[in-house]
């Protein structure tokens, strides 16, 4: 991310006069910087490079600290787009950003967490990165209006845009996947972005489990298996190129199920413009 000027009242979506209380976060849950935070700037798309500050993706912001929350704001942050489910935003909140001039937009891409194991016949298998590919595909085509508003919104911030889930992994990936091939990303450079999240998986982790751990263990689950996954030493590409394969080889257009939900060529552009000053 690059400085630029703050955000002000003046330029954000929140009310001058009745600014958006900070949701209190539990006490118990410690607050960190985040562990996968990064600027979708620098991407090499048909002769142009994406600009930088126009979108970050980022594991969990409400439980960033202070400094955290100061360093987004002077760089630029003027919306946040949190993919959160209901019962994940009940446990921490808005975090400390909810006490700054920024646009919040809860856009849950999943009803809740157990959706994501619904077609998996043995649960453990959930942690296991390598076999994400079904969850991605499932929650392109079926999440595919909340795609659409989360890319109306960065289409139209002021500012940076960013966007998170817990992780910054999977519902934040196919988020990424969905705003790059908008903007004429090919499958190379979205697949790279998105195993940048290899490098941090181990700190996201230990960064996620206070939340996590007590959410999964209302569906019967142990984090000791997600910890263990958490730290393989190799992050597969594999989920990701299937998503991708599957848009390109199910649609003539690998956006079809988003314009099927209301994206249109108007919208597209604008996130082109948005992202490349093209």
């Amino acid at each position: 991310m690059t400085a630029t000027a703050p955000v002000t009242a003046a330029t954000a979506t929140t009310p001058e006069d009745s600014p958006a209380p900070a949701a209190p976060v539990a006490t118990t849950l410690p607050l960190s910087p985040p562990a996968n935070l990064r600027d979708l700037g620098g991407i090499a798309i048909s002769g142009w490079t994406t600009r930088a500050d126009f979108a970050w993706r980022a594991d969990d912001l409400s439980v960033i600290d202070d400094a955290s929350a100061t360093r987004l704001m002077s760089a630029g942050l003027s919306t946040v787009i949190d993919l959160r489910s209901i019962a994940e935003t009940e446990i921490t909140g808005r975090g400390l950003l909810g006490a700054y001039p920024v646009a919040y937009h809860h856009v849950p891409f999943m009803a809740s967490i157990s959706s994501a194991v619904d077609h998996v016949a043995d649960p453990s298998e959930m942690w296991d990165q390598s076999r994400f590919a079904q969850m991605y595909i499932s929650l392109f085509e079926n999440a595919a209006p909340q795609i659409v508003t989360a890319l109306a919104v960065i289409a139209h911030a002021p500012g940076a845009a960013v966007f998170h889930c817990a992780a910054g992994q999977d519902r934040t990936g196919v988020l990424a996947a969905a705003l790059l091939l908008a903007v004429g990303a090919d499958n190379d450079a979205i697949v790279t972005d998105y195993a940048e999240t290899g490098r941090n998986i181990a700190a996201v982790s230990v960064r996620v489990r206070p939340v996590i751990e007590p959410m999964m263990a209302r569906l019967g689950l142990q984090m000791d298996v997600a910890a263990r996954a958490a730290v393989r030493t190799e992050y597969s590409r594999a989920p990701m190129l299937g998503l991708l394969e599957h848009l390109r080889t199910t649609y003539t257009d690998p956006l079809q199920p988003l314009y099927d939900a209301g994206l249109t060529t108007g919208l597209v552009d604008q996130l082109r413009r948005r992202a490349l000053g093209a």
